[in-house]
């Protein structure tokens, strides 16, 4: 019986291929973060936005505790140089389909749809692998793309190439190698080849007290809740647990994420301890009563049992006789 004549698939360079769905390319910003008002920089913010102005090939590693404003500092760098960014949000699932590409049906037809790593590579953006801790041994189909190199897309047998200004960065919780206490379950150690292709590394940490009190503030001056006594006793109780944190004396922390949720909380409900009470409710019922006996020492104005107790109904405190149901 004769054999099957061997056909072989040939490869292409992107973008020359007619089953891809193009996203749009006119719109120059289209992939550009948005500007946040009053935004506050600090940290690493300005060796970010020399790496990503330079157009240099340069892969960087970002790590620090949750809530301190890692990948909003990416973002705002980007806003303000007006680049584009594709975030791509890790978990333990993604894998080559998400970032490389893969097949999708449209209109009854198989076609080829790219990820965000591809995307990136062609348009010279950004690459943001966003808590790239939680990450299973199938990111490392991204080695090449780490390297600065071309990317084979095996399914296609298509060849991408990084166009000028492309880069990766990456952000995580840990350094790559597991949440030994426990407060970042779900974090992976990462394989040390992929962790080699980061040429640098930068610690995050939370801001100082005057950056922090400014953060506030200017989200007050945002949220139409401007009290600067409150912003400047906010900042001093969140510094004070973290160096409680950091000395082992409580096992939770107060981000400036969650400062930033007690301000939005106080522009609702115009009340200091009811603010703070609601938004450190997500803690364990011990260290939330320590944190807000903590406020209460450091403001005057204020005290725990006020807010101790939810508010009764009319029917609960007996005025009136109406069953509520």
């Amino acid at each position: 019986m004769p054999k099957a004549p061997v056909v072989e698939t040939p490869v292409t360079e992107s973008p020359n291929i007619s089953n891809v769905i193009e996203f749009p390319k006119t719109e120059t910003e289209s992939y550009v973060p948005s500007k946040v008002n009053g935004y506050v920089k600090f940290g690493h913010y300005n060796d970010i936005k020399t790496i990503a102005k330079s157009g240099q090939f340069y892969p960087i590693f970002i790590t620090g505790l949750s809530g301190n404003g890692k990948t909003m500092m990416i973002e705002q760098v980007h806003a303000e140089i007006k680049k584009e960014l594709f975030r791509v949000n890790i978990t333990i699932e993604t894998d080559e389909d998400d970032m490389i590409g893969h097949y999708a049906l449209v209109d009854g037809r198989t076609v080829w749809q790219d990820g965000p790593v591809t995307m990136a590579m062609e348009r010279g953006a950004t690459l943001l692998l966003d808590e790239v801790d939680l990450a299973s041994n199938k990111i490392m189909c991204l080695q090449p793309v780490l390297e600065g190199n071309p990317l084979l897309i095996k399914k296609e047998g298509r060849i991408v190439r990084p166009a000028p200004g492309f880069t990766v960065m990456a952000t995580a919780n840990t350094k790559g190698k597991g949440s030994e206490d426990g407060r970042f379950i779900g974090t992976n150690i990462l394989n040390e080849a992929f962790l080699e292709r980061f040429p640098v590394t930068v610690e995050q940490e939370y801001p100082s007290v005057s950056v922090e009190k400014k953060i506030v503030i200017k989200l007050m001056e945002t949220l139409g809740c401007v009290d600067e006594e409150y912003a400047g006793k906010l900042v001093d109780w969140a510094d004070l647990i973290r160096k409680t944190f950091y000395d082992g004396g409580v096992d939770e922390i107060i981000a400036t994420r969650r400062l930033v949720h007690i301000v939005h909380a106080f522009a609702i409900f115009k009340d200091r301890m009811k603010a703070i009470a609601m938004c450190v409710a997500r803690f364990d019922d011990q260290t939330k009563e320590v944190f807000m006996d903590l406020y209460s020492k450091l403001d005057e104005k204020v005290s725990v049992e006020e807010n101790s107790e939810p508010e009764k109904s009319e029917w609960e405190a007996g005025k009136t006789e109406e069953i509520p149901w």
